[in-house]
């Protein structure tokens, strides 16, 4: 029997949530949807890219009541700090700001006799295996680039802020984000170590301790 992945509340001891992870066929099959994805989402315009990441965002915080409820029972912070909003809003709003200027080719040299630039390719598929201190900040710290630079995304979250990881996919899903383009999904520590070990990504981000 597959052993779930359970949160355990800090408020009362109770399972808050649970979910089985992924097998590591299941798991592979992300990749080669996320993979397959990636194209068409590079193709789309900037503008347009920028637009659904912050239509996401907008939805995240649209649903702020619930999240902040929610954060309480995951991960014990207070209500009354009311989530982690004010720094998302300001790191994505940047990030968006300054994508065009990010992402646009640097020109080496522009002379009668060459013209050289360098341009910036996207990683392709991006791991973002995120902390629970602050579940939705560190995550989109990451996602909100990836998704603007042209990559696809996968999320692996905390055991114990499995919930955000449904929100953020939720978010930006009903934004207009391609499902395949950004995929949630639920791993053990081995499942996770197997798909780096395969060097199934182009790039992984990972916010946690050395153990």
């Amino acid at each position: 029997m597959t052993k779930m992945i359970q949160c355990i509340s800090p408020v009362e001891g109770r399972v808050y949530a649970a979910r089985a992870p992924l097998s590591p066929e299941a798991a592979a099959t992300c990749v080669a949807r996320a993979r397959a994805a990636q194209g068409a989402w590079a193709g789309r315009p900037l503008a347009d890219r920028i637009k659904l990441v912050q239509a996401g965002v907008a939805n995240l915080n649209a649903d702020k009541d619930r999240i902040v409820e929610e954060l309480a029972w995951q991960m014990g912070r207070p209500t009354r700090f009311g989530g982690e909003f004010g720094g998302l809003n300001e790191r994505s709003n940047y990030m968006a700001g300054i994508a065009a200027e990010a992402l646009a080719p640097m020109v080496v040299e522009d002379s009668g006799t060459f013209a050289r630039r360098i341009e910036f390719a996207p990683h392709g598929v991006v791991f973002v295996v995120a902390p629970w201190n602050y579940p939705y900040m560190t995550a989109m710290n990451t996602i909100v680039p990836a998704l603007i630079a042209r990559n696809s995304v996968i999320l692996k979250h905390a055991s114990q802020t499995l919930v955000v990881g449904d929100r953020i996919a939720e978010a930006l899903h009903k934004a207009g984000v391609p499902e395949d383009v950004f995929q949630n999904i639920v791993l053990d520590h081995s499942g996770t170590e197997k798909l780096i070990a395969d060097r199934s990504f182009g790039f992984v981000n990972f916010t946690g301790s050395v153990g």
